[in-house]
């Protein structure tokens, strides 16, 4: 057996602490009751669940993360810091409530600043529309954070294939998107159905900071091609965009809570979040792998794996909008079948 190297030792130490410290501080607040005084999530008539439960989990997460990175990849402490801002919004938020307003340019201005730090060689009007694609990321992983064992198993999954295809060009990246994918696994000990601990938003809003960031990162360094990022966590980003998509075809407010993403069908449907979960799980591996996979063929084959793929998952979807309509039928309620 041959020994590991040290970089991938360093991964799994950076994926490991992050796991450990991630976890303990998140059993510490169930043990001590301190998850209770922080935020809780009460349900209500677009819930999914029906007991109140912690919205603790970015308390694991983040400082679990953050000293990951500071170990073992603090050249990506910039990004990190943008995290942990955001973190700091967002558990206000979670407390207190805040104005969209005021939320999104907090989003705006940490993203702007990620996009500037991060920039090798990139005209104006494509960093723009890089700002305004990672904005929108950081909000669909919160729009995506409603199911037990999703939006953990999400991080788990797409950091983790980041960190596999950073590992040979940029080992630092790899060991960075190891420490999140570690730190999300911490929480998802807690999240898996029934679910001890939700994310809220003091956890989903960075990391889906970091989803973008560090993959903007990654494509101005030469990792991978900008199609990368949008495949990895392409079930994410194919559920959020069309629901949003509808929701402003029809007129709705779209940052006002709802149920009408497919994973909230899905468990509605099938009256199971692991069912849901699992599903979601061989979705995101099998987005990953292709992912992986394309990285070693041409550019024009890279991109018809790509949008073969986001056919698949049209295809999926397409079948989870078809199973809506018959079961709206047969409750007799027209009304949610958009």
């Amino acid at each position: 057996m041959t020994s590991l190297t040290p970089m991938p030792m360093l991964l799994f130490f950076a994926a490991g602490i992050a796991c450990v410290v991630s976890a303990g501080i998140l059993l510490l607040l169930l043990r001590t009751g301190w998850a209770w005084d922080i935020a809780v999530d009460i349900p209500n008539h677009r819930s999914l669940h029906v007991r109140p439960v912690p919205r603790v989990g970015g308390w694991g997460v983040m400082p679990a993360m953050l000293l990951a990175v500071a170990l073992c990849a603090p050249s990506f402490g910039w990004i990190a810091l943008g995290a942990l801002l955001l973190a700091i919004v967002s558990q206000i938020d979670d407390r207190r409530g805040l104005p969209a307003r005021v939320r999104f340019a907090a989003h705006l201005i940490v993203v702007a600043a990620a996009v500037a730090w991060s920039a090798v060689d990139i005209s104006w009007w494509l960093a723009l529309l890089a700002v305004v694609a990672l904005v929108w990321v950081v909000n669909l992983y919160n729009f995506m954070d409603g199911s037990d064992g999703l939006a953990g198993g999400m991080a788990v999954f797409g950091f983790g294939f980041y960190a596999v295809a950073a590992l040979v060009l940029q080992p630092t990246l790899a060991v960075a998107a190891a420490a999140v994918a570690g730190a999300g696994l911490g929480f998802l000990i807690f999240n898996h159905h029934p679910a001890k601990i939700f994310l809220g938003d003091a956890g989903s809003i960075p990391l889906g900071f970091l989803a973008g960031a560090l993959g903007f990162w990654g494509w101005q360094h030469g990792v991978w091609p900008t199609w990368f990022p949008a495949l990895v966590f392409a079930p994410f980003v194919a559920d959020a965009t069309v629901t949003l998509a509808r929701r402003l075809a029809r007129g709705e407010k779209v940052w006002l809570a709802h149920r009408e993403h497919y994973y909230q069908r899905l468990v509605r449907l099938t009256e199971s979040h692991v069912r849901v979960a699992m599903a979601y799980y061989l979705l995101m591996l099998g987005s990953g792998c292709v992912a992986l996979v394309a990285l070693r063929v041409p550019p024009t084959v890279q991109w018809t794996l790509f949008g073969a793929w986001y056919v698949v998952l049209a295809l999926v979807g397409w079948q989870i909008d078809r199973r809506w309509r018959q079961f709206i039928l047969t409750q007799g309620n027209g009304n949610d079948a958009n």
